[in-house]
Parts: C-alpha cells; structure tokens; sequence
C-alpha cells in the first residue's frame, strides 16, 4: 500500500515536471492570425504573449477601424493559443494520471 502511495507520489511529480516542459516549449509555438484582408497580422505564442502586431499603411488612416481589427484579430488569435495551450497541457496531464479508482472521469 505504502509503496503504490509512493509510486503515485513520483508519477504525480514526473506529470507536473511534463506540464512545466510542455509550458515552455509552448513560448515557442507561434500563432499566426490576420483579418481578412490582410491588413493587419498578429503572432502570438501558445502561451498568449504578443510577439509581433503589423499593420498595414491603409489602417493608420481610420482610428476607430484600426481599433476594431486589433479587437477582432487578437480575440481570435488568443482563441487559437488558447485551445494550442489546452489541448496540449491536457494530453500531458491526461498520460500522467496515476490510475486512481473513481478518477476515470479524467481519461
């Protein structure tokens, strides 16, 4: 009984060591989004930093439409990250669960 305590314990650490590598790796895939029409492009990582926003000539002129694009186009780049970030933190967390009776709702 103690040693599967044990095995649990190391199991359940090796997991969270998986989760903090599987983060970092995520600092280095990139999420392209850009409207529609090109004009404005963001890259994100999979963990929601902002590494690159360009805007095209044509958006500095209209304010308000320029402040429209980055809403729409950064909400729907953190949407992508954010799943990327979810699915992959899960799969790990997910193959490192100890089997655990009652704990199937997990898998």
């Amino acid at each position: 009984m103690f040693g599967d305590i044990m095995g649990m314990m190391g199991k359940l650490k090796e997991t969270q060591q998986k989760v903090e590598e599987t983060k970092k790796r995520l600092d280095f895939v990139l999420i392209d989004e850009k409207s529609n029409d090109g004009l404005l492009e963001v890259t994100l990582t999979a963990n929601r930093k902002i590494k690159n926003i360009s805007i095209s000539n044509d958006l500095l002129a209209d304010k308000e439409m320029l402040e429209d694009y980055l809403v729409t186009v950064l909400n729907k780049a953190i949407e992508k990250a954010t799943s990327v970030n979810e699915t992959e933190l899960a799969a790990v967390a997910k193959e490192g669960m100890p089997n655990i009776p009652g704990m199937d709702m997990f898998k």
